[in-house]
């Protein structure tokens, strides 16, 4: 079983992605935060990821393309994420919260994403 990892474009620059069901947030390294506009957060948040705990001092608000889909979603800003399995940057971490908004389901066993439940249209009671 695998991993479902790929580019996602940001403004035009592509950036290596982990969809990762196991983290709740969103996470981008600071290369991607500098395309963004990044907001000072009041207190920093603490996460545990890859076996350390990272602090996030910064928050943003993320917009991006899969596969030609666009998404917007919050992201915290973290020094470093970590290495995949190949021993590559991961600089998104795409958590499960943005996967639920989107309507983006991973298929690990296939190494791929399933965008046919993507969102285009909210609809809200």
């Amino acid at each position: 079983m695998g991993r479902v990892r790929q580019f996602i474009d940001v403004k035009g620059h592509k950036f290596w992605t982990l969809f990762d069901t196991g983290a709740r947030n969103t996470y981008v390294v600071p290369a991607v935060a500098a395309l963004l506009v990044p907001t000072r957060l009041t207190k920093p948040f603490s996460t545990a990821l890859g076996g350390s705990v990272k602090k996030a001092n910064e928050t943003a608000v993320f917009e991006g393309k899969i596969e030609r889909h666009l998404f917007a979603t919050q992201v915290m800003v973290l020094k470093e994420i970590g290495r995949d399995e190949e021993g590559k940057e991961i600089q998104i971490l795409f958590g499960a919260l943005a996967m639920q908004q989107w309507g983006i389901r991973p298929i690990p066993d296939e190494e791929r994403l399933d965008l046919s439940h993507f969102t285009t249209e909210f609809v809200e009671f």
